[in-house]
């Protein structure tokens, strides 16, 4: 595309965006929502609250759960190592949880309530 070419796509796009600004300023909803905005900052500046503690105020639930920080927070125990001795062949699994491909298999081949008997 030529410079010039692109000089004027560019002016017709931001001509169609100046008119629906244009549109805006004169939306009456518009023009409430922002009457309200500065009206509750002004408030909230009197007043001296910041925006999390107005949301605290006005809904007490959402501060009362913050999100889980990333990481381990210590709430939940450890799981503990479980360990399974096949009795035919002397095979040991040792796994903190059910998702052991041979514990799986042994699951499969001889049943759950089998193979939990086999835990050390």
């Amino acid at each position: 595309m030529s410079r010039i070419a692109e000089y004027k796509a560019l002016e017709a796009k931001l001509a169609e965006q100046l008119r629906q600004l244009d549109a805006l300023k004169s939306d009456d909803a518009l023009q409430q929502e922002l009457e309200f905005e500065n009206k509750l900052r002004a408030l909230m500046d009197e007043y001296g609250i910041n925006l999390r503690t107005l949301i605290s105020i006005l809904d007490p639930q959402s501060s009362a759960s913050p999100a889980k920080p990333a990481g381990n927070t210590g709430n939940r125990a450890e799981r503990k190592v479980k360990i399974y001795k096949h009795p035919e062949t002397g095979e040991l699994v040792q796994t903190k949880g059910g998702n052991h491909k041979l514990l799986k298999s042994w699951k499969g081949e001889y049943g759950a309530d089998v193979v939990e008997s086999w835990l050390q």
